[in-house]
C-alpha cells in the first residue's frame, strides 16, 4: 500500500496524538530495555565497570583484552583488522567487558565478536559459564568474514549501542541459542543484506523458547535489505522508535515469536512487518507506526506479553523518528 509523500505530515500527526513527543536523549548512560532488567543473577548491564582500562591499537592486544578474565574496559583506537584464519575472524568476548571506540574513527575490520561459549546443541539450560554483562559501543564494523557481532549460547545482559555496521558476509548482529536480556540501540546499519537475526533456526525451540528477550530501539536501518530484525521464538521482543528505509522487508515474526512493534517509521520498503515467513506463524502487535511508500501494511496477529511487564520506557513520537534517529545513531555520538 503506497502512501504519497505529501500526506506524510498528516499521517505522522494522526498516528501520534497520544504519544510523548519529546525526543529521547541519544547518548543513554545505561541501557534501556531488557539489558537493564534484574534477572539471572545480573542487575542490569555494567560491562567492565570497576575493572582496569586498556587502550588497544592492534589485533593481538585487542583479542587478548576482550578474552581476559574479569571486568575490563577495552578502548579501541584507530582501525584494527582481525585475521580470519580458522576462526573466520570471530574472536571470543568474556564476561564483564566494555568494548568501546575512541572518538568517531575506531573500526573493526575483517572479523567480529563472538559473545558466548562454544556451541553445544545438547545444552538446553544456561551453563554456569554463560557469558554475561558485555557492552559494545561506538565502533564501526565492516567486512566481517562471518558475523560482525554474534551473541550465542545463553549469553545474557548484553548492550550493543551506537555502532556503525555494514558490509559483512553474514549477519551484522545475530542473537541466538538461548541468549537473553539484550538491548540493541542507536546503531546504524547500511550496505548489507541480512542484518539482525534473533533465533538460530526453526528447529532450535529447546534452547530458545522462553528466552531471546531483546529490545531494539532507535536503530537506523539505512538501506540494509532484510532482517531488521527477523525473529524466531522470543517473547516479548520490543521494537520501538526505529527508522527502517530502503529495504525489501524490515521485521518478521515467526515460530510463535511475540513482538511489540511501536512508533517506528518504515519508508520505501516492500514489507514493513510480516508474520507469514517460513516456518510457523509468529505474533505481532503494532501501534503508532508510520508507513511511507510501503507496498504492504504491517501484518498483525495474536497477543503478546507487554514489555512494560519487565521495564519502563518512554516512546518518542514517530514524527520525530526520521530526524532524531539518523542524528543520534552510529558512532561519534556518545
Amino acid at each position: 500500500m503506497k502512501r504519497p509523500l505529501a500526506a506524510l505530515a498528516l499521517a505522522l500527526t494522526l498516528a501520534n496524538l497520544a504519544v510523548n513527543s519529546a525526543p529521547a536523549a541519544a547518548a543513554d548512560a545505561a541501557p534501556i530495555g531488557f539489558a537493564a532488567v534484574n534477572a539471572l543473577g545480573q542487575n542490569g548491564t555494567t560491562g567492565g565497570a570497576g575493572g582496569p582500562t586498556s587502550t588497544v591499537t592492534n589485533a593481538a592486544d585487542f583479542i587478548a583484552a576482550i578474552a581476559a578474565t574479569g571486568p575490563r574496559v577495552v578502548r579501541v583506537q584507530g582501525t584494527i583488522t582481525l585475521p580470519t584464519g580458522s576462526s573466520d575472524g570471530m574472536y571470543t568476548v568474556s564476561s564483564d567487558k566494555t568494548i568501546i571506540g575512541i572518538g568517531a574513527t575506531a573500526r573493526i575490520e575483517g572479523g567480529g565478536l563472538n559473545i558466548g561459549v562454544p556451541v553445544d546443541d545438547d545444552v538446553t539450560s544456561p551453563p554456569a559459564n554463560a557469558v554475561h554483562n558485555v557492552i559494545v559501543r561506538n565502533l564501526s564494523f565492516s567486512g566481517a568474514a562471518d558475523d560482525a557481532i554474534n551473541v550465542q549460547m545463553f549469553s545474557h545482559h548484553i548492550w550493543i549501542d551506537h555502532n556503525d555496521l555494514c558490509c559483512g558476509d553474514d549477519g551484522l548482529v545475530d542473537i541466538k541459542r538461548g541468549s537473553d536480556y539484550v538491548t540493541v540501540s542507536w546503531n546504524r546499519t547500511h550496505d548489507h543484506d541480512k542484518t539482525f537475526l534473533l533465533g538460530h533456526d526453526d528447529d532450535n525451540a529447546a534452547q530458545d523458547v522462553g528466552r531471546l528477550r531483546v529490545t531494539y530501539h532507535h536503530n537506523f536501518f539505512d538501506g540494509s535489505d532484510q532482517r531488521n530484525p527477523r525473529v524466531r521464538f522470543g517473547e516479548p521482543v520490543h521494537v520501538y522508535n526505529n527508522y527502517c528505509r530502503n529495504a525489501s522487508y524490515c521485521i518478521v515474526s515467526a515460530m510463535n515469536a511475540g513482538l511489540v512493534v511501536e512508533n517506528n517509521v518504515f519508508e520505501n520498503v516492500n514489507n514493513p512487518g510480516r508474520v507469514d515467513f517460513s516456518g510457523d506463524l509468529g505474533r505481532l502487535v503494532a501501534r503508532g507506526n508510520v508507513l511511507v511508500n510501503t507496498h504492504h501494511p504491517i501484518e498483525t496477529r495474536g497477543t503478546v506479553v507487554e514489555p512494560r511487564t519487565y521495564y519502563p520506557y518512554t516512546l518518542d513520537a514517530a514524527s520525530a523518528v526520521p530526524t532524531v534517529v539518523p542524528a543520534g545513531a552510529g558512532v561519534g555520538k556518545i
